[in-house]
């Protein structure tokens, strides 16, 4: 007989017990944050017309859609927010009966235990749609933004908010919310930051989602260019220094290798952020029945763990929710 020298990988893929024994990344529902839109009003449940299955709530309608994201053991909500009106400073970003302020207040009220995390930034809540201060020049100034940002932090901790997300990409922005999050109490509140954000076309139907799409030009000056890799790292790096406590890489699909670099290079949680246009993709297709939504949602998170994210921030989560229990 021939003796062959080679390795037989597949000795460990025989089984789904031997498979399942050796298996390096796992998906857990605690792995988990669902975005929420919270829309100021009454009797409003918009379905979202780029992503199915995702809805606008008013508060009276948002009871519901929070007992069931506690039932299916989801650990932790995000919120953005819908105003009636909107200003060129982004007033209601920072109002202390703003619709993400009442939204914290509503879902701390109801289930204490649930994690609230407000998004805090005012591309929502300006008529320009930018995501700071607009000068005559239409050009977004950094530093007087970052005074608006700090008030509309202090005021989503005040409402109960557990965690802030800054997701604005001004400069400094990190140093300047936690100096006033000290200062106003909130030492205890932490950053979950938005530190590596790309500008990117995988955001379309957020923006349909939370009526946030800018007026006039885009948000290449102030958000990453997508082919850069070592920039993340710069990003990454000033926000550690400046007091960030958790990392969002976003999107997440394209970017896995950013999510590893990242990863490497720091040891606070890293949160992969699934974005509106990856879940579209996915259910356009689902949709169509040209895809195993189940199959490749799971692949697809999985992948994002592999890559070094410890939380996933996805439009999936009640679904993988459901998923994980069958398994």
């Amino acid at each position: 007989m021939t003796e062959r020298n080679f390795q037989r990988h597949r000795r460990l893929r025989k089984t789904a017990g031997l498979r399942n024994m050796v298996r390096e990344t796992y998906l857990h529902k605690e792995d988990l944050i669902y975005p929420i839109f919270v829309a100021e009003g009454e009797n409003i449940k918009n379905e979202v017309a780029s992503m199915p299955g995702v809805f606008q709530f008013s508060l009276d309608h948002l009871g519901a859609e929070v007992d069931e994201v506690v039932e299916l053991g989801i650990p932790a909500v995000i919120l953005f927010g819908l105003p009636l009106e909107k200003d060129a400073i982004g007033t209601q970003a920072f109002h202390d009966h703003g619709i993400v302020q009442e939204g914290i207040r509503f879902i701390k009220n109801r289930h204490p235990e649930l994690v609230v995390i407000a998004d805090t930034c005012l591309c929502e809540y300006t008529d320009h749609g930018h995501c700071g201060v607009v000068n005559e020049k239409e050009q977004i100034l950094n530093d007087p933004s970052l005074d608006l940002l700090a008030k509309t932090a202090i005021s989503q901790a005040q409402a109960g908010a557990d965690i802030i997300a800054p997701s604005n990409m001004m400069d400094g922005f990190v140093t300047v919310i936690r100096q006033g999050l000290d200062a106003a109490g909130f030492s205890d509140v932490p950053i979950m930051s938005y530190a590596v954000k790309y500008a990117s076309a995988y955001y379309g139907p957020f923006r349909d989602a939370a009526d946030g799409a800018p007026k006039f030009g885009d948000r290449k000056t102030y958000q990453m260019d997508y082919a850069n890799r070592m920039e993340a790292i710069r990003e990454a790096t000033s926000d550690i220094e400046e007091g960030a406590d958790f990392l969002i890489v976003k999107p997440a699909l394209s970017y896995l290798d950013i999510i590893r670099d990242v990863r490497n290079n720091f040891d606070v949680p890293i949160v992969a952020y699934n974005v509106s246009g990856e879940y579209a993709m996915v259910k356009a297709a689902a949709i169509n029945g040209w895809i195993d939504e189940k199959q490749i949602v799971l692949e697809t998170l999985t992948g994002m763990k592999r890559a070094g994210a410890d939380i996933i921030l996805t439009y999936h989560a009640k679904d993988v929710a459901r998923w994980l229990e069958e398994k």
